[in-house]
């Protein structure tokens, strides 16, 4: 089983490097690894470039954002799964990916596997300042505004081409929209892998203040319409309440 992996980047000399090793570290050796870069204008080419011999597909031009580039390295994945590990973010362990296909080995009906999250800082990536378990996830919470963790949503590729990729139109709930539809709408079947999979750095797009938090609440409400499925403003924004608990929540 090939997976391929896919990093989109633009402009992030800091952490592109660690992320890149924490591919190349894993201890699953049918992995194909894409980078997907915007015509980066600070140092991060150089860095990839490093690593040429080992990254099997390299795709710098300018794109219409991230979803764009997600879009594009998808399309180029020859892997029968797709993941994503963005340019900020790293695996937990060297063995994530070889867990996530024992995963899909063992459970033939399963389309997707997904787990857990702890976000660092940049300045201490070793430090788990807040933990995200996607074990609470459930499909009837998405009218909430629940998703699985979607940095560590592992899915076959096929789903893709069948049920779409990410939206361009949507600023920051391009991944709430695609794992709503997947899920809801056309039920792919799901399996949470209970063990943190990605450490991923703080301050998104998500999550870079109020402006975000509502043009974010904005967006996924639209979705939800769009997808017949029930929503209020009062559902998204209880969601939070829930939030505040991961920040007591570490990594044992």
């Amino acid at each position: 089983m090939k997976i391929s992996i896919i990093t989109v980047v633009y402009n992030r000399e800091r952490t592109i490097e660690r992320a890149i090793q924490s591919v190349l570290s894993q201890s699953y050796s049918d992995i194909e690894y894409i980078i997907v870069d915007g015509l980066s204008k600070d140092n991060t080419m150089s860095i990839v470039q490093q690593y040429k011999d080992r990254i099997h597909h390299i795709i710098c031009e300018k794109d219409n954002g991230i979803y764009d580039a997600l879009n594009k390295g998808i399309k180029t994945a020859t892997g029968d799964v797709v993941g994503i590990l963005h340019a900020d973010d790293e695996f937990a362990s060297e063995h994530v990916v070889e867990n996530i296909a024992q995963q899909l080995k063992n459970n033939p009906q399963t389309d997707a596997v997904y787990g857990d999250v702890g976000f660092v800082k940049e300045e201490t990536p070793d430090k788990i300042v807040r933990y995200y378990s996607s074990a609470i996830f459930k499909p009837r919470l998405i009218e909430w505004g629940f998703i699985p963790a979607h940095p560590t949503f592992f899915c076959y590729k096929k789903f893709f081409e069948q049920y779409g990729f990410y939206r361009t139109d949507l600023a920051i709930a391009a991944d709430f929209d695609l794992l709503a539809r997947f899920i809801r709408k056309h039920h792919i079947k799901i399996t949470y892998l209970p063990e943190m999979l990605v450490k991923m750095n703080l301050g998104g797009k998500s999550t870079s203040g109020i402006k975000s938090t509502i043009k974010i609440n904005r967006e996924l409400k639209q979705i939800l319409k769009e997808q017949r499925l029930s929503s209020s403003y009062f559902k998204l924004y209880a969601r939070y309440f829930i939030k505040i608990q991961e920040y007591w929540k570490r990594r044992k």
